[in-house]
Order: C-alpha cells, then structure tokens, then sequence
C-alpha cells in the first residue's frame, strides 16, 4: 500500500463507470470529491462542496466543459475557478471564487486520482481488466486476513488463482475500503460472474472480521 511520503495515488473508479458528460461522486481517504468527465473526454476531480452554498457538486451535472451546481447552477472550470453565476448573468466571477481540485490521470482503464503529491505516475495495470468495484466496510488489514494474503505497494492482491481474479484495493475514509475486481485475462462471461462472486465473498468475510475486531 502507499509508501511514498509525499504522496500516492488511489484508484476511485473504473473508466467506464464515467461516460462522456457525467460525474459521479468518489471517495478517497482524505475525503470525498466530485468526478466528472466534460463533454469532450476530459475528468478531472474536485472537492465535492459548492463554495456557494454548500451542496454536493456530484448531484450536479457537466454541460461543455464545465460542471454545474444542482442547486444554484454556479459553474467550475477543470481548474477549479468559477466560470458562471446564473442569477448574475453580467458578471465575471472573480478568481477568489473557485473549488479545491486533484490531480487525476486515467490508465489501466482505471481513473486514479491523486493524494498529496505523488512522485510518479499512477502504477501500469498490464494483462489486467477491470470488471466492477465493491465498498467493503471494513480495513484493508481485515481484507487481507479473509483473502489469506497480503497486497503488493499498488494495492493488488490475488483472491482466486484458478480464475485469475485480481481485486485493487483503495483506502477510502472512515475505514472502508473500495475494492476494484479485475481479472488476468478475459475468459467470457461465466469467468467475470465467478470473480464478481469471489470478490462478493472476500468482501462478506472481511466484514465479517471487522465486525469482530471492533466488538473486542
């Protein structure tokens, strides 16, 4: 798991979970951000509070390039700054107006947001394909003991060798964990309903620890 002091990358979503012209909200551990992909492909991710009044910028919605506020319609640039405030049609939005911003990259077909301010890019996913992602509420530590193994430094952990099923953890706040199921090699349909079944299982068990860890 991260081991870079000034920094590391968390993976908080798969590529295809967020279509042209969408944003989603997603959660790392120092806290939850507003993803979004702009009308001609780009993502890019922010602090999920409107500066204005407060609301979860991922209830909005991303028209062009820009995201949109669902309460008031204020609307963000990729940078952060303001570029429009509906009840003020005139005005130009001073540049003190604007939201926080992360720095995110997309590969491996996984869109990898960063954490501080990591030293290298996000860590290469060759041979593997992203099938879906699962909350576990429960430690990375808890996930380990139920899958038997321990995570290499980019949060991979094989959970099943015979299908090739790879699960890449990230650490989310509040001691959850999101789990991204992946598997070697595309080996059909039955294959990815089998590796979603074991994920679904790990997750079943390493809640199940965690539960019992905190009633001690």
């Amino acid at each position: 798991m991260p081991s870079d002091p000034t920094g590391y990358w968390t993976p908080v979503a798969l590529s295809r979970d967020l279509p042209a012209a969408t944003v989603m909200p997603a959660r790392t551990a120092s806290g939850s951000i507003a993803l979004w992909r702009s009308a001609s492909g780009r993502i890019s991710a922010s602090t999920d509070r409107c500066p204005h009044r407060g609301m979860r910028l991922s209830h909005g919605f991303v028209r062009g390039e820009a995201l949109s506020c669902i309460y008031h319609g204020w609307s963000y640039g990729p940078a952060g700054n303001c570029l429009r405030i509906p009840a003020h049609p005139g005005l130009a939005p001073p540049e003190t107006i604007r939201v926080a911003t992360h720095e995110v990259e997309e590969a491996g077909n996984m869109i990898w947001v960063a954490v501080g301010t990591p030293a290298s890019k996000p860590p290469r996913l060759d041979g593997l394909i992203p099938l879906r992602s699962l909350t576990a509420f429960a430690d990375v530590a808890a996930i380990e003991t139920a899958a038997g193994a321990k995570a290499n430094p980019d949060g991979l952990i094989e959970i099943d060798a015979s299908t090739g099923t790879v699960c890449l953890l990230s650490v989310q706040e509040d001691g959850q964990t999101l789990i991204h199921v992946l598997l070697k090699e595309d080996l059909g349909p039955a294959a990815a309903i089998g590796a979603s079944r074991a994920a679904e299982s790990l997750r079943r068990r390493a809640e199940d620890l965690q539960k019992k860890e905190s009633a001690r």
